[in-house]
């Protein structure tokens, strides 16, 4: 993928990811690796700007393994997920 086909794929992604949930924002191991093919390099780049568009925005964002309390629970951002992003 070059780097303005993976500009567009992240804009593209994150627009899609809003309009399904506002509020609660995921990223899949299997959406990013398997159904979309990406490389890690490429993963990594996702996921940096995704943070920083996210955090920009107000949410707060957790990686793989990171645990964090959403709606008076908590949780563990599991291993088949890359990113968890959510405004409370």
């Amino acid at each position: 993928m070059t780097e303005e086909q993976l500009k567009a794929f992240i804009i593209n992604l994150i627009e899609q990811k809003e309009l399904e949930d506002k509020n609660f924002i995921r990223y899949s191991f299997f959406e990013l690796k398997v159904e979309n093919g990406l490389t890690e390099t490429e993963i990594d780049e996702v996921l940096r700007v995704s943070r920083d568009y996210f955090e920009n925005k107000g949410y707060k964002v957790y990686f793989t393994n990171a645990e964090f309390e959403y709606k008076n629970k908590r949780r563990k951002v599991e291993s088949n997920e890359y990113l968890i992003a959510f405004k409370e």
